[in-house]
């Protein structure tokens, strides 16, 4: 039996997670953590009984530790309880689901210690992919991708030598604003932005995908995941999530991965990787799509997309601080402390005034972190 530790249990990715282990039954679950909703967690903890659940804050994890009393499970907390969890010695793979720039340590902790690596923290290979890289090399453990354009893009590449690809093309929604121009999108509220036309995520990265700043952080995943340039990665505009990604080789061929817009795919995908397993749920109905259309992303109206190319050409600390500021910029959006607009006009301010450290150490780029958190909290 697989055993398995989850890293942002109670998020939507965890959620899913737990749902389609519920569903095989042949999984383990040894090491839970989450930010702050022990209530779920707690149901968690009780449900699949592993051994150790870490919480973020220390008085969250005591209240926890009252709640599952009666159970033989540890709780820790902070980000020396998520590196154990991380770390959990029977788990064979790790879940890395939390949101931002935290899942660096505890992937690197994960990977040191031999785990494989199921990769839906995408910060992680952004403002650490020199790091991860070479490093899941030299531990000779999998890095499992679990974002869906990714997994397809994984999907479409198994057994093809990945020296022979031309390009990746990753598509993209483009979200709940396709179509419209700064003008239309300076009276835009929170309400607006949660509404993704096809996918259900997390606040955070609902945002981003109405940004674009998500396709910009997808690109430059996919260029440490894939070993790729990032012009070789082009964003294409799908706007019915059907086709989930495609790769062009050089001979001139296409391969594409379909599917239904359902996260449930790539995560049972990363989990069983390269056994495939029946997944109750919906399946596409061609006779319905009837056809699929194309365009071109607007990286005018959206400058996120464009921010993330500057980031991942220039390397470095860059992407730290494109990723970082967005973070803040995101969070201030959905306190409703700024407009919508103001997003990618933090992300640009902050870039725009930081001096790039290539090859930057995990503590560095946790610095570049700091610094654009900085940059915005002193300027709105």
């Amino acid at each position: 039996m697989k055993k398995i530790a989850i890293l942002g249990s109670t998020g939507s990715i965890g959620t899913q997670t737990l749902e389609v282990i519920e569903n095989q039954r042949d999984i383990e679950v040894t090491a839970l953590a989450a930010g702050s909703n022990i209530r779920l967690l707690e149901e968690q903890i009780r449900k699949f009984k592993p051994k150790l659940a870490c919480v973020w804050k220390a008085e969250k994890a005591r209240e926890l530790a009252v709640l599952v009393k009666d159970l033989p499970v540890r709780i820790v907390s902070g980000m020396e309880g998520l590196i154990e969890a991380a770390t959990e010695e029977s788990a064979d793979i790790v879940v890395t689901a939390v949101v931002g720039m935290i899942g660096i340590r505890p992937t690197i902790a994960a990977m040191e210690a031999g785990k494989d690596i199921a990769l839906a923290n995408k910060e992680t290979l952004v403002t650490a992919g020199h790091i991860i890289m070479p490093l899941a090399e030299e531990r000779g453990v999998k890095i499992l991708p679990v974002d869906s354009e990714h997994s397809a893009i994984f999907q479409c590449l198994n057994g093809e030598n990945k020296d022979t690809i031309h390009k990746i093309l990753l598509t993209a929604s483009g979200g709940p604003f396709r179509g419209k121009t700064r003008a239309e999108l300076q009276s835009v509220q929170v309400e607006d932005a949660l509404k993704h036309p096809n996918w259900s995520m997390g606040r955070k990265i609902t945002i981003d995908s109405s940004t674009m700043v998500n396709k910009g952080l997808e690109v430059i995943e996919a260029k440490w995941l894939f070993g790729v340039e990032m012009d070789q990665v082009e964003v294409v505009v799908q706007p019915k999530s059907v086709i989930h990604s495609m790769v062009e080789f050089e001979d001139g061929a296409v391969m594409a991965q379909l599917g239904t817009p359902d996260m449930k795919l790539p995560i049972q995908y990363a989990l069983y990787y390269p056994e495939r397993r029946f997944l109750p749920g919906g399946r596409l109905d061609f006779w319905t799509i009837g056809q699929i259309a194309f365009e071109k992303p607007d990286m005018v109206n959206f400058p996120g997309l464009s921010l993330a190319y500057r980031a991942g050409n220039t390397g470095g600390t860059l992407p730290a601080i494109f990723n970082a500021a967005n973070e803040r910029a995101v969070a201030k959006f959905l306190n409703r402390e700024i407009s919508y607009l103001s997003i990618t006009d933090m992300i640009e301010g902050a870039m725009n005034g930081h001096t790039v450290k290539e090859n930057p150490t995990v503590q560095e780029i946790l610095d570049a972190e700091a610094e654009a958190y900085e940059y915005i909290e002193s300027r709105w």
